[in-house]
């Protein structure tokens, strides 16, 4: 598939199911970043309107499940997001991160609270139910953080369990079998070069 608007380059079929962690600009109203996310600079981001741009509903087969990771902070933003990539939102699945002991894993950041949480947002094209376990799945999962923005193993198990394949990660960081991934960080996608409007393969 050629890199042209109707697309994502390198993405060449349609999903039932979607899995995106944007990588978003964190900053308050008036444009300045928090001291606590200074060290994010270094990670590359997406405006609002880059991320909404994207052509995510060429993928998307007319009935199929998204699932986006949103900061709590972000969530008007992230519902934004769902609406122009074509997806109605639902609910919403709670990541509470923790420590080895079992409690709150403090290490969060945030301008008013120190966010030991982040939020999925669930949206539905067409009118595709989860599947019957994800109808006895409660919405949150608990797991222990690693490094930096790595999402926890655990989800893909999860998703596939309530959504039906085949199955894309936009945004992906490691190849996961059974999945169609995209992303920057994936071995694929090291070599630097511009893969959509504001983000880069490196």
């Amino acid at each position: 598939m050629s890199d042209t608007p109707t697309g994502l380059p390198g993405i060449d079929s349609k999903f039932s199911t979607i899995l995106a962690d944007p990588p978003w600009q964190f900053q308050n109203r008036t444009g300045k970043v928090a001291p606590e996310h200074g060290r994010l600079k270094r990670y590359p981001t997406m405006t609002l309107q880059e991320i909404c741009d994207m052509p995510v509903a060429a993928h998307a087969e007319d009935q199929s499940h998204l699932y986006m990771w949103v900061p709590n902070a972000l969530l008007k933003e992230g519902l934004d997001v769902m609406e122009a990539w074509g997806f109605k939102y639902k609910t919403n699945l709670v990541w509470y991160k923790i420590r080895k002991d079992g409690g709150p894993d403090g290490r969060g950041v945030g301008f008013y609270f120190r966010n030991v949480t982040e939020l999925v947002l669930f949206g539905v094209r067409g009118k595709l139910r989860t599947l019957a376990p994800g109808r006895r799945q409660v919405n949150l999962l608990s797991t222990r953080k690693r490094e930096h923005s790595r999402k926890p193993d655990e989800f893909y198990g999860l998703v596939e369990s309530c959504s039906p394949g085949p199955y894309l990660e936009l945004f992906a960081r490691e190849k996961v079998a059974g999945w169609h991934q995209w992303g920057n960080e994936i071995e694929t996608y090291k070599e630097t070069k511009r893969v959509a409007p504001g983000y880069r393969g490196e």
